[in-house]
């Protein structure tokens, strides 16, 4: 695997690579029609600063001031910020930021290539449009609502606990979908279906019911976006053949590159964060900077 910086030539496609810089330059350095899947996951527009704190916990029981805080037991603990990741979350024309980058993506899609493009409930129906215009609207497979239950739950509306993600194809019925290739999940009623059916568990649905990253799992990164490797997995699994390349232009984390590694895929990441380049070289086995850990 490579890692690179945007400004130098990109390689041909031979290997696994990391892209550091703008993603727009580099999507148009790429070859035209390699890819059977891109998954977008672009900053959601939200206006605010996406920020993630990684902290120290110690057991104090002096402590009283400030900077403590009460566990099980009554037992007090000492806190203290180690480092505060964060990104600015907010563009003044999203669409116009968006647009040229689909454009190019899917000039990238090989002719049964498939998009998938990771957006939050604010901007999805303007995002549909835009796909549409780009993609065409006969080019719309799916639209997969990824469900939690995780973070504030406000008292006045109804939490907000799913984000949408759009699934385009490059040539309407020539796409590639493996559906025997995604693993399956238990039937919400398996009484209904009779015990040989509940024992096979069913295919998932256009509506995935999957936790976030858990806080002390395996996958933790500590990277303020960072997706589960659960997801992807089915996206990938559908959506490309062994061997095939897959590509994240808004890579964060590298949670793509992860499951293609998985999955036997090869994989194109391009992001243009310092602390994106440093988390997905440690993951990933690049010899890069520190992973950051919480």
């Amino acid at each position: 695997m490579r890692i690179q910086s945007s400004d130098e030539a990109l390689p041909p496609l031979d290997d696994d690579l990391i892209v550091s810089g703008d993603n727009l330059p580099v999507l148009s350095a790429l070859p035209a029609g390699a890819f059977d899947l891109v998954y977008m996951d672009p900053p959601f527009n939200t206006g605010r600063l996406r920020t993630r704190e990684t902290i120290s916990v110690t057991r104090d029981e002096r402590a009283a001031d400030g900077g403590t805080r009460r566990g099980f037991g009554g037992r007090i603990y000492r806190s203290r910020l180690l480092q505060s990741l964060s990104y600015d979350d907010a563009f003044a024309d999203y669409l116009g930021f968006l647009e040229p980058r689909l454009q190019a993506v899917r000039e990238l899609l090989a002719g049964h290539g498939t998009l998938y493009f990771h957006i939050d409930y604010r901007e999805a129906h303007y995002c549909k449009l835009l796909l549409d215009e780009v993609f065409g609207r006969d080019a719309f497979l799916n639209e997969l609502i990824w469900a939690y239950d995780y973070g504030a739950k406000p008292r006045r509306r109804w939490p907000a606990k799913h984000d949408t993600i759009l699934v385009y194809v490059r040539t309407p019925g020539r796409h590639h979908f493996d559906a025997d290739a995604v693993e399956r999940e238990p039937y919400m009623a398996p009484g209904l279906v009779g015990p040989e059916k509940a024992a096979r568990g069913k295919r998932p649905t256009d509506v995935w019911f999957h936790t976030i990253v858990p806080t002390n799992g395996r996958e933790k990164t500590g990277y303020p976006t960072q997706k589960p490797e659960g997801v992807l997995r089915r996206i990938v699994a559908a959506s490309s053949r062994p061997g095939g390349w897959c590509l994240d232009p808004f890579a964060g984390s590298g949670t793509l590159g992860a499951v293609c590694r998985q999955l036997g895929r090869r994989f194109v990441l391009i992001d243009s964060s310092p602390t994106a380049q440093a988390v997905m070289g440690r993951r990933l086995g690049a010899g890069g900077p520190e992973a950051i850990t919480s």
